[in-house]
């Protein structure tokens, strides 16, 4: 039974890259839509790379929790102003959700049961892990990344779902360069440079490949410097969370 979930698992971890994603919705708060929203950054990324048309939306609720999304609602592709199907459900949860116990237990339900009635019409799932409070916010904990990586670990092998380890970039990020500044004022909130390091690690978990290299600098607003950083900073988050996986996977065969 182990190895059956094992190549299950597997399987799905592969299949998020065979093909390029026509249609992506990203469901999920404020962290989403600040900056004019991750969505409009991953999109030229992906248009640059494919060189081909794709399709971004964007559902958000200020300050939401995950069920608070209507995710039936999402699934119609009419709502979208879709004529298709999305191909990737791009899933983020409230920034509390990781705090409590009783919070982490619903949002790894609500992810299996929205990932459930996704993957059942076709569609890939995947997890957007949020980042760390900073001090500036009074609900700043010490490492309270550790408590986000284990949350959406669960929460992504539970509902087979591929995360994105945004948390984890921007952890990398402010060890390397410690004066950036990836939050908003108010220490919650993404700057517009820690939105596109957002899209960068968005990128890097859907294609497999290093964002570094990309031209897109979100219309001259992200200097050449910068720029890269991001795009380096995404993936190597995407490649350490990679590791934190395969080696589960190793010890649970």
């Amino acid at each position: 039974m182990k190895l059956l979930r094992l190549l299950s698992v597997l399987f799905f971890a592969l299949q998020i890259f065979s093909a390029q994603p026509k249609n992506i919705l990203f469901v999920g708060n404020s962290y989403l839509y600040y900056n004019n929203s991750v969505h409009n950054y991953v999109e030229p990324m992906m248009r640059e790379f494919y060189d081909s048309e794709i399709e971004t939306k964007l559902s958000a609720i200020g300050g939401s929790k995950l069920f608070h999304h209507n995710i039936d609602h999402l699934l119609n592709p009419v709502n979208l102003n879709l004529n298709q199907q999305i191909d990737l459900l791009i899933m983020q949860g409230g920034s509390t959700e990781v705090i409590s116990i009783a919070n982490q237990k619903r949002f790894i339900q609500t992810a299996k049961e929205y990932s459930a009635k996704a993957q059942k019409l076709g569609v890939k799932t995947a997890l957007y892990m949020t980042h760390a409070f900073t001090e500036d916010d009074s609900r700043f904990q010490p490492n309270l990344i550790r408590k986000i990586a284990q949350t959406y670990f669960k929460a992504g092998k539970e509902s087979n779902s591929i995360v994105i380890p945004v948390g984890l970039a921007y952890e990398i990020a402010y060890k390397e360069r410690e004066n950036i500044k990836l939050h908003h004022v108010d220490g919650t909130h993404p700057s517009q440079l820690g939105t596109y390091l957002g899209a960068a690690t968005v990128f890097a978990t859907i294609t497999g490949e290093s964002p570094e290299g990309l031209v897109f600098d979100y219309y001259g607003a992200i200097n050449e410097e910068d720029k890269i950083f991001l795009q380096q900073t995404a993936w190597k988050a995407y490649n350490r969370w990679q590791k934190r996986v395969n080696l589960n996977k190793q010890t649970n065969d």
